[in-house]
């Protein structure tokens, strides 16, 4: 190994080490409650009670995505158990900020949201929950701009 390698490898490991320390330093502030408000994700409360997804968008800042081909939804046509539907979202802009997946007939729209850590991919694959056939929408926030992606879903057995 070279010296430049060894170099870069302790920096690394530095880095690595203070993101770990510093997730543990919020965790033990959030536990404790000693965190402001403002250190909490930036989606209020409300996007997470909302019943509809007009609900939702106005509690997301009244946002009106556009329809992107650049948002890739993979979710099955029918869903035989509504309690597992896998769902994958890809993002293929460059800067992803943000990745929420929604349902427009769930006790509540929002189901998932994630804020995507600079210079990550724009890629999430997860399972959801479904009450009944609804329409999915993968919505990304990309450049400070939403867009989306959507699909119905049928379900045969609901999962909420």
């Amino acid at each position: 190994m070279q010296e430049n390698d060894h170099s870069t490898i302790d920096s690394s490991r530095r880095q690595a080490l203070k993101a770990g320390v510093g997730l543990g330093l919020f965790g033990m502030l959030a536990t404790l409650g000693l965190l402001p408000k403002s250190a909490w994700a930036a989606v209020d409360r409300k996007v997470f009670e909302a019943k509809s997804l007009k609900e939702a968008f106005q509690a997301m800042g009244g946002l009106a995505p556009a329809d992107s081909n650049l948002v890739i939804l993979d979710v099955p046509e029918t869903a035989e158990n509504g309690a597992m539907v896998p769902i994958t979202v890809e993002s293929k802009f460059p800067r992803t900020e943000q990745i929420s997946i929604l349902v427009e007939k769930n006790p509540t729209a929002l189901v998932e949201n994630l804020t995507m850590a600079e210079g990550t991919e724009g890629f999430i694959t997860t399972r959801i929950k479904m009450a009944q056939t609804s329409t999915v929408i993968a919505l990304v926030k990309a450049d400070g701009k939403f867009y989306k992606a959507v699909r119905e879903v049928k379900v045969t057995a609901g999962g909420c």
